[in-house]
């Protein structure tokens, strides 16, 4: 028989920033780091530390003490340290697809250069796990997952709980993705702190390891018992050594090691062969809990840092990186060091207590600080990345309108051919200070400049409907590669237009001409102040500001969307509690002005308004149950009776052609201690809905498991939430809502299968272990949101719903440029591909390899079929991991194309050698 060994890590969990704002942390990590230096070097009784799984730390620590590198670099060396995979411990449902493997990628990346990678899947206090998870790690070469939440439940203070329901058997376990990968998963049953404090002295020793034994011998199934030796920025024990040989006195039956997580696995591996470990599948939400502690509605917590984030990961991934990918093909360097630069900035919002909101205020100010100087890097790649295209597409076709043509080029970066409307600035006239003319002189010219008898024309020459709007004289200036800054006055206009068909990851010409032509009358799309129709949808608002939409294609009805909802909310940053004795208020019933705010040929927009009164904040003894810190279960506080006006203004647009109906809403908010969410009745009837999240379709339950005591059953997307199902007249069909940054949402069991997404949540203090009021989480000031209406016959991923949910999040890029030749055609891009069902992830430069590489992934849980035609200068494919390395597994291509199986649910990079 093996003999009982313990297992004790020595580790720090640390959040960069939560209930102390990044320096104070920082300042601490920096005393921790010294003292961990001086404790390897002088005690060789003390083996080795886990740091954390995030390469940031080292960032953080020598950004103080950069004199210690070589210290850290030589312990590191010595595997005394332990660093890697990931470079931050981001939160999973909160982050993109994209953003995890970046984080992979550039985690590794930083170990190398330190030494070695440590093959860990390191999720000690991540707010639930994501399914895909298994094939991640699998594809990055790590065959485990170690992790606190997601399976048991676990509470205010990080309390673990017990549970009847427990998913698995013992805290050992097997993790199965959507695509049967699967991993050795390692559940801190205890937490990760059951080994932390060790004594030193006899009788103490005794009790603590009678009693921490048997807590980790009740779920291991294996002699092998885990103690991690460490917390949240927890200093590390200096004396453990010392509290070993005191163990090893106390129990002479157990095996005590100073271990580490490698030497613990492989120990776990060779004695738990045959041991009926549980197979758990697919994402770890806490659903078999009580859902009091799930932390699920961090995901509305400030819900402007969701926002940002999305648009800094669209604006990285969805048009930064694929622009750069195009320009990279036509001979400009791919700016590696920039792009990781802007996603390391990026990445420093993605840890739990940040983009969760659920840390003190000012860690959130600083957060909206990073997400604006990520943007301002990605920005300036696709500014000069953009240009560079411009400069190589023929735009010579324009010249025969003569030499005040305005050409243009639009970017279409999302992985589908689409059509849409786009908005472009122009300068119809410039006059540079180097000129000589003076200010006088200059404005005149540009106040009397004749911008009269224009037209917008496409590549074919074409006339194409657009909007006009004079911005008058502006100030500008370049920033040459070469030269001085370079200002100008010029006179500029907006253009908005429908670009049709543009191709997908690829661009199409434009040019506003003087031209004799006119475009062809299109028929309207706002029939009246209370009706948009565009012959595919038709969406017509009612007295209360909801909207009935009808899908033409289909005949399917959808009635009572966009009513408003607001509830009380005395819980906290991390969960929602509605106060009991209490009810929703809808706008169900509540008059609504309706006017037609738009009526251009390729989009209209109706506004709704209605002014609503809510109750202004909670009663006055919330604030006191926060500082005696009654737990929310047990608030008795309620809704103030006093009544504040919430204005809400919704505008509903429909694009020419499209079957997707766009939502903006627009309030001030003046209110604390609530929630705001749209409510949008399916009437259809299922069981399960589907979610976007990682990699995934999701398929959830909508009704939770019967352990689920929480009234509310919240829970997190990314893009968007479906629910598909059976319709009134025995057919079936679907509705999915799309978004940009709401990552809440709720299937109600209202009989309805009503989908509610969250707007707004207001509360009043970060919520764990103690009081720490954050007034600025009530999010009072000008909120506004998007989302999207997708009708569909109930197969949303093969019909294409879930794609053009992925749209709403792919801005679209457009430049100026002049009269040229060039080697690119005026309408084209650097490739193609098909294949229902899967979802475009990525189009990049890979930095390992230095090859294009296309990642996509099967959003069915069945086999599909992929078809990609590489770029022209491509000579050779391979199918990579998310790591991105040459495989040397080659793809076979044929006149610059080939075919490829995908697996259910697999997540395919593809790499394209030159």
């Amino acid at each position: 028989m093996t003999k009982r060994t313990a297992h004790i890590i020595s580790h720090t969990h640390w959040d960069r920033e939560w209930y102390l704002p990044y320096e104070k942390h920082h300042v601490r990590l920096v005393e921790l780091m010294d003292t961990l230096l001086d404790t390897l070097e002088s005690d060789p009784g003390y083996r080795s530390f886990f740091l954390d799984g995030q390469t940031i730390i080292l960032e953080d620590y020598l950004q103080v003490r950069p004199e210690y590198r070589s210290r850290l670099e030589k312990l590191i060396q010595e595997d005394r340290i332990l660093i890697g995979p990931w470079y931050i411990l981001q939160d999973a449902f909160l982050t993109s697809g994209e953003a995890n493997i970046r984080n992979m990628q550039i985690g590794h990346e930083d170990a190398n250069r330190w030494g070695k990678v440590s093959k860990i899947g390191y999720f000690p206090d991540t707010f639930g796990l994501f399914g895909q998870t298994p094939q991640l790690m699998q594809q990055a070469g790590i065959d485990n997952a170690l992790f606190g939440r997601g399976v048991k439940p676990t509470g205010f203070n990080n309390e673990v709980g017990e549970s009847s329901a427990y998913e698995s058997s013992f805290s050992e376990l097997i993790w199965e993705g959507p695509d049967g990968s699967r991993v050795l998963g390692i559940l801190f049953a205890n937490w990760y702190s059951n080994g932390n404090e060790v004594p030193v002295q006899a009788e103490a020793a005794r009790e603590y390891w009678q009693r921490k034994l048997a807590d980790a011998g009740k779920y291991a199934s294996t002699p092998h018992l885990l103690f991690m030796n460490g917390c949240d920025h927890q200093p590390i024990q200096t004396d453990l050594a010392e509290a070993i040989r005191m163990a090893k006195a106390v129990e002479p039956d157990t095996e005590f090691i100073h271990s580490n997580f490698p030497d613990y696995l492989d120990a776990v591996r060779e004695t738990a062969d045959g041991r009926g470990l549980s197979v758990v599948q697919g994402e770890l939400r806490s659903q078999r809990t009580d859902g009091w502690g799930t932390l699920v509605n961090t995901a509305s917590s400030r819900v402007y840092l969701k926002q940002m984030n999305t648009l800094g990961q669209a604006l990285l991934e969805r048009s930064a990186e694929p622009l750069a990918a195009y320009g990279h093909l036509l001979g400009k360097d791919y700016p590696h060091h920039l792009f990781t630069y802007a996603w390391k900035l990026l990445m420093q919002n993605h840890p739990h207590d940040s983009i969760c909101g659920c840390s003190v205020d000012e860690v959130h100010r600083e957060m909206v600080t990073r997400f604006d100087k990520s943007r301002h890097v990605a920005e300036t790649i696709v500014a000069d990345t953009t240009a560079f295209i411009a400069n190589a597409v023929d735009t010579s076709v324009f010249g025969s309108y003569g030499s005040d043509a305005l050409p243009f080029v639009v970017h279409n970066t999302a992985g589908w051919t689409r059509s849409g409307a786009v908005t472009i600035e122009l300068d119809a006239a410039r006059i540079y200070f180097r000129e000589g003319i003076g200010f006088g002189e200059m404005n005149r010219r540009m106040n009397e400049l004749d911008i009269s008898g224009r037209v917008l024309v496409d590549s074919e020459g074409l006339p194409v409907h657009c909007t006009v709007e004079d911005l008058g004289q502006l100030f500008g200036y370049d920033l040459p590669d070469d030269a001085f800054r370079q200002p100008y006055q010029c006179r500029r206009v907006r253009l908005t237009f429908q670009a049709e068909s543009v191709p997908a990851l690829g661009h199409a010409s434009f040019a506003w001409v003087k031209a004799d032509v006119k475009p062809q009358d299109a028929p309207a799309i706002a029939h009246s102040e209370r009706v948009l129709d565009n012959g595919v949808l038709r969406a017509e608002v009612a007295e209360d500001g909801s909207f009935t939409l009808t899908d033409h294609r289909s005949g399917r009805v959808f009635s009572g969307l966009g009513v408003y909802e607001n509830t009380g909310d005395i819980g906290n940053e991390y969960m929602f509690m509605e106060p009991k004795g209490t009810a929703p208020i809808t706008t169900r019933g509540l008059a609504a002005s309706v006017r037609v705010l738009a009526n251009e040929p390729y989009r209209a927009s109706l506004e709704i308004v209605h002014e609503w009164a809510i109750p202004a904040s909670a009663d006055e003894l919330l604030e006191r149950e926060q500082r005696e810190i009654v737990f929310m279960q047990n608030r008795k506080s309620g809704r103030s009776q006093q009544l504040i006006t919430l204005r809400l203004t919704t505008v509903l647009s429909l694009e020419s052609g499209s079957g997707r109906l766009d939502i903006t809403s627009s309030f001030d908010n003046q209110a604390k201690d609530h929630r705001v969410r749209m409510l949008f009745p399916t009437g259809l009837e299922a069981t399960v809905h589907t979610a976007d999240s990682i990699f995934e379709a999701a398929v959830r339950d909508t009704t939770p498991a019967k352990e689920w005591k929480n009234p509310s059953n919240a829970q997190h997307q990314q893009a968007f939430v479906d629910v598909s199902g059976a319709a009134a007249d025995g057919g079936t069909a679907g509705l999915t809502v799309a978004n940009i940054g709401l990552n809440e949402y709720e299937v109600l069991r209202d009989g309805s299968n009503t989908i509610a997404v969250t707007l707004l949540r207001s509360t009043g203090e970060l919520g764990d272990w103690g009081y720490f009021p954050t007034p600025e989480a009530q999010c009072i000031g000008a909120q506004k949101v998007q989302l999207a209406v997708i009708p569909h016959s109930g197969d949303g991923a093969g019909e294409g719903a879930y794609a053009e949910a992925y749209q709403l999040q792919t801005p679209w890029t457009a430049v100026q440029t002049g009269v040229h030749s060039g080697k690119l055609q005026p309408v084209g891009a650097p490739l193609a591909w098909r294949g229902e069902s899967l979802a475009f992830s990525a189009f990049k430069v890979s930095p390992v390899s230095g090859d294009v590489v296309a990642r996509l992934y099967n959003l069915k849980r069945e086999a599909g079929q992929l078809a990609l035609q590489a770029p022209h200068s491509s000579s050779a494919a391979y199918k990579s991991s998310i790591l991105e390395q040459d495989s040397g597994e080659e793809l076979q291509l044929t006149d610059g194309g080939l075919q490829l199986p995908v697996g259910p649910a697999e997540i395919v990079t593809i790499g394209l050698r030159a």
